[in-house]
């Protein structure tokens, strides 16, 4: 069964909506030039609320690394998702200290699927851009020999086809969840029962 990620969460009632739906994976966004930026105090507030099953994944965007530990330290996330120009080297480094670690590749051609074959990180993320709201040719995905979340252009209209075609690990969404920029939970309900049918 194809897991879910709902990223974007930021107010004690997208925790609430999360807690009804159950998906396997929620994110905050850490990085401060987005819309959806949480600080990592409120992350960590918010994580109190959440339901120990689901996992809280904090994206990041070139962060320091110290910073990066200290959030999931503080026990705001238990997994990091990388997408800027991060190395393999830092990858590696947050690995070793235990941290799951989702690497995010921007899916232009099958050259981007193959350096995502050969990351380190625990999982892959393939993605058309930064919260873009775009979908990319899932052709290119090919045979991939890793397990991998989607993202990218994912609605409750298209997910369903995503997974059958595709069959992905998780899929990864995040503006298509929302109504005038916040979270909301027809929408979020709708997405999880596409993809869970």
């Amino acid at each position: 069964m194809t897991k879910i990620k709902m990223c974007g969460l930021r107010r004690e009632v997208d925790i609430e909506y999360a807690n009804r739906i159950n998906p396997e994976y929620i994110g905050y966004v850490f990085a401060k030039s987005s819309k959806r930026y949480v600080q990592p105090e409120t992350a960590a507030q918010l994580t109190k609320k959440l339901d120990s099953s689901i996992t809280p994944v904090g994206v990041f965007v070139n962060s320091p690394i110290e910073d990066v530990i200290d959030i999931v330290h503080s026990g705001a996330i238990r997994a990091v998702q990388l997408h800027g120009e991060e190395s393999e080297d830092y990858a590696a480094e947050l690995k070793k200290l235990g941290i799951c670690v989702i690497r995010a590749y921007k899916v232009r051609s099958e050259a981007d699927i193959k350096a995502a074959e050969s990351s380190c990180a625990d999982y892959v993320l393939l993605d058309s851009g930064q919260g873009s709201g775009e979908t990319f040719d899932w052709l290119v995905i090919g045979e991939i020999k890793r397990e991998y979340f989607l993202a990218g252009g994912l609605t409750a209209a298209n997910v369903s086809d995503a997974v059958k075609t595709l069959r992905p690990y998780a899929v990864d969404a995040s503006s298509c969840l929302e109504t005038d920029g916040f979270k909301d939970f027809d929408k979020m309900n709708a997405f999880a029962q596409a993809v869970r049918k």
